[in-house]
């Protein structure tokens, strides 16, 4: 991976807007992650701010908003912050502790948000909007209700494919292939992996763990996610996102190639 995005994170090309248009996603896309704090928020709106760029409608989903209160701003409000006032967000309860969205409900006497609710959310945004992004709390299997059920519920109903965002150091590769085997065993894709947070300056294990992302997760890494990306000007997050993900998340990043991605698509089965 090149480390010219990570070394400066508002480092921009400046390319016409509309010009991954043809790539962008669409559709619902999923986007869960190996645990908490890793970059999902602001990897959501690396992806909102590609397809804006592309001209695309967008959407993002935040099922369960734990650890906020009241009026204060959440996820969605930190994805329209950097990818723009043009994201529409949707967020379908929250709850004041910073718990699991399932243990945040039962101790504020709240009820938790089934699959069913957040896939008849994501379909009814989904008819206005060419790519709706439904953004979990946690990890894959995190619970959101009583009964146990986890995004990955959600995410069958939908049949729509997760984006796992990893962290970078040593520890994420068990993490990432627990990941995916959960997905897998499911029936559901893994779109891919997305660093959420790469270092400026990689020790050896991020830098080894680059060409090792792919085969543990039996799909592509697209994207990495410079640290500090969060704290950008608003308008140097838009114009720099593109650098960070690969042509099918909208972006222009260039595709994995060489013995990770191969070992990738033999692990699909491709």
């Amino acid at each position: 991976m090149s480390t010219a995005a990570a070394a400066d994170p508002g480092r921009g090309t400046g390319r016409a807007e509309g010009a991954g248009a043809a790539a962008a996603p669409s559709g619902v896309l999923v986007v869960s992650g190996t645990g908490t704090e890793i970059g999902k928020t602001v990897t959501t709106a690396a992806l909102a701010a590609c397809a804006l760029r592309a001209g695309r409608t967008v959407a993002v989903l935040k099922p369960a908003q734990t650890g906020v209160t009241g009026e204060e701003p959440g996820d969605v409000a930190e994805v329209r912050r950097l990818a723009g006032d043009g994201v529409t967000g949707a967020e379908l309860a929250r709850y004041p502790e910073p718990l699991a969205p399932a243990t945040a409900a039962r101790r504020a006497g709240l009820p938790g948000v089934g699959p069913g609710e957040i896939a008849a959310a994501a379909h009814a945004l989904a008819e206005r909007h060419a790519l709706v992004l439904v953004e979990g709390a946690g990890g894959l299997l995190v619970r959101f209700d009583g009964s146990g059920s986890t995004l990955a519920d959600a995410a069958r109903l939908l049949d729509a494919p997760v984006l796992v965002v990893a962290a970078a150091g040593l520890g994420t590769l068990n993490a990432t292939a627990l990941t995916a085997e959960a997905l897998r065993a499911r029936g559901l894709t893994c779109r891919g992996v997305v660093i959420g947070s790469a270092p400026t300056r990689p020790g050896l294990a991020a830098r080894c763990n680059v060409d090792e992302f792919a085969a543990e997760a039996g799909a592509p890494l697209l994207g990495a996610v410079p640290e500090g990306a969060g704290a950008l000007p608003p308008a140097r997050f838009h114009s720099a996102a593109p650098d960070w993900l690969a042509p099918c998340l909208g972006g222009h990043r260039p595709a994995p190639r060489g013995p990770s991605a191969a070992r990738a698509r033999a692990h699909a089965g491709g």
